[in-house]
């Protein structure tokens, strides 16, 4: 007897992927030399990078990766956080947000939990 729940979950899956591989990336790696599909290795530093993929979009520019993600934040880049999370406590790894010299405000402007307990956050820094 089929599970037509697990069938509607490979689906979604499955088109997440075709939307993920068809986007466009930009990798920034210390160890590879080569990347495949729709992707490239970064060769300028991460404004350079951010500003030329702005350059050649109207849509939201994503950022993947707390050390990206942090250097991106000091670096004044980012207009929206969208943070998955999980309910758990691990004890250590790398912090999700940079260290930072004064508050950063945040206005809450979307959330949601998931059946699985994950909560989205879309937070906006409040401008100064």
């Amino acid at each position: 007897m089929g599970d037509g729940s697990v069938d509607a979950r490979h689906r979604a899956r499955a088109a997440f992927a075709d939307v993920w591989c068809a986007l466009p990336k930009v990798v920034f790696s210390r160890i590879l030399h080569s990347v495949q599909g729709n992707a490239r290795l970064a060769v300028a530093s991460v404004a350079e990078e951010v500003a030329a993929a702005l350059d050649v979009t109207d849509r939201d520019v994503s950022i993947g990766g707390a050390g990206l993600a942090a250097a991106a934040i000091s670096l004044g880049l980012v207009d929206e956080l969208r943070m998955f999370r999980y309910p758990v406590v691990v004890g250590g790894g790398t912090p999700f947000l940079p260290p930072v010299t004064e508050d950063v405000r945040l206005d809450l402007v979307e959330t949601r939990t998931f059946g699985s307990r994950v909560i989205f956050e879309r937070l906006r820094p409040r401008p100064r």
